[in-house]
């Protein structure tokens, strides 16, 4: 073990804490609209914090200083696009989703489509977040490795249980308490990681402004670079402004994982509120993080220059460079503050992919719901679906899927775009049919896959090029529907 028992002890006392706290939720739960959307009770600021928390994950914090580690700031250029996104997302979507009372996004598909097309968006989902947080419940792995010196992916399993003990027990209300907790705790211990790795860089900020100069401009955040080449960088400002703003469209407004957080708003306007400003948290929180992956590619230079071993070897997983960090430079007691912190910020998504995963296989399929015939059956069933969607993620969490944030972000992009697509179909298309907005998805997810296994297209691309595909194809097949 690399880690000293003190440090232990601080993460095992966090991880049990954070389990009890999250199971103290469980009372006065008496139906669905208080397992699934915290009875409409939550505060605009803490259903901000738990969005922020919820996007987040472990791919964040790990991933996130890996990709400056390597190259820039260039992916807050992606971040730009989240802010953008969100904007339009509440003068499209939210209005539309607090006309009655909804459980899920898919519920809206219901309303313009039909049920078959409500269950075809929400399969969709439930498909798409399970491979997504399968890679996020894997990246467990890499920071147990790091820190208790064995490759074992099936560590990843207790920490996996005991988030589905508490999201079983307090449902949505747990969610979004435990990722308040989760945040303050994780963004704490980045910042106490960055001033304490700042004051550990001989020459301080001046140097880490001297050799991120010198090694490709590491603190540079724009890439204007316009023509064909913008599509196959990953990060430019316009693959940044235009795909992360597709991206989050897709993801904030027709993922049923941020969506839940959205319908337990007490009302619109505090929906609206808590998605935006939680907008310009994450601005900074990336921020934090990719200056936190600059520092340390400054710092582990001097390591080598003074004969002493790198972070990270040659051709290593960058994705462990923090976690290494941590373990082997901060003293004891502080070290087991930070990887309890990165462990928070597993925890928070996870607990919120299993709320979500089992209100919409609950809700949106209609003959999974009949089999519950009072409020208090139903509850029990929504709880036994969150542990049948925990053992399905445990087991994808054990597969090693390699880089973590961008493989995560890649998995999404390649389906959100047929479910964004379907959602502007029904809001903005008021011809758009059933039928038609079945093909434009099947055509949309053929041309992604097509482009992500043939060309050198950026994946951030990805759901500007498949929601307009989609769209457009639908549009069209619908109008050959009225011509019939």
């Amino acid at each position: 073990m690399r880690i000293s028992q003190l440090d232990l002890g601080i993460i095992i006392a966090y991880i049990l804490g954070i389990t009890l706290f999250g199971m103290w939720f469980r009372r006065g739960q008496q139906n669905i609209r208080d397992y699934f959307l915290a009875s409409r009770e939550a505060p605009w600021w803490a259903i901000t914090f738990s969005i922020v928390a919820t996007e987040t994950s472990l791919l964040t914090v790990i991933g996130t200083p890996a990709i400056a580690f390597a190259g820039n700031l260039g992916f807050l250029q992606l971040v730009i696009g989240y802010i953008v996104g969100r904007i339009l997302i509440s003068i499209l979507f939210i209005p539309h989703y607090f006309r009655g009372e909804m459980f899920t996004a898919y519920q809206l598909i219901e309303r313009r489509f039909g049920e078959k097309m409500k269950s075809v968006a929400a399969g969709t989902f439930l498909i798409t977040r399970a491979l997504a947080e399968g890679v996020r419940v894997a990246a467990i792995a890499k920071v147990v490795s790091v820190a208790f010196g064995i490759e074992a992916q099936l560590s990843v399993i207790p920490i996996a249980v005991l988030t589905l003990i508490y999201t079983f027990e307090g449902g949505m209300k747990a969610v979004i308490w435990t990722d308040f907790v989760q945040l303050v705790i994780y963004l704490g211990g980045a910042v106490l990681a960055f001033w304490m790795l700042l004051g550990m860089i001989a020459g301080g900020w001046n140097e880490v402004v001297h050799v991120a100069a010198a090694n490709g401009d590491k603190l540079r955040v724009f890439d204007f670079t316009l023509g064909l080449a913008t599509l196959t960088r990953t990060y430019t400002f316009w693959s940044g402004l235009f795909g992360g703003m597709f991206l989050t469209m897709a993801s904030h407004g027709t993922d049923q994982l941020m969506v839940q957080r959205l319908l337990a708003a007490r009302n619109e306007k505090e929906s609206k509120k808590a998605l935006v400003v939680s907008g310009f948290i994450v601005f900074a929180q990336f921020t934090l993080f990719l200056l936190l992956g600059v520092m340390l590619f400054v710092y582990n230079q001097q390591l080598v220059a003074q004969g002493g071993a790198p972070l990270l070897a040659p051709g290593g997983d960058r994705d462990r460079i923090f976690p290494e960090f941590v373990v082997r430079e901060m003293p004891h007691g502080i070290a087991g503050l930070i990887i309890a912190a990165i462990f928070a910020a597993a925890m928070s998504n996870l607990s919120g992919a299993l709320n979500s995963l089992a209100s919409s296989s609950i809700i949106d399929f209609n003959r999974i719901r009949g089999m519950a015939t009072d409020p208090e059956m139903l509850v029990r069933l929504s709880r036994w679906m969150t542990v049948g969607w925990g053992v399905v993620l445990m087991l994808l969490g054990t597969i090693e899927w390699g880089g973590v944030l961008e493989k995560g972000l890649t998995i999404a992009s390649i389906v959100y775009q047929s479910l964004l697509g379907l959602f502007l179909l029904g809001i903005l298309n008021k011809r758009a049919t059933a039928r038609g907005a079945l093909i434009g998805m099947f055509a949309g997810l053929a041309l992604m896959l097509f482009l992500w296994s043939r060309t050198p297209l950026a994946w951030t691309w990805y759901v500007l090029v498949g929601t307009l595909t989609t769209f457009a194809v639908g549009s069209i097949a619908s109008y050959g529907d009225e011509q019939v």
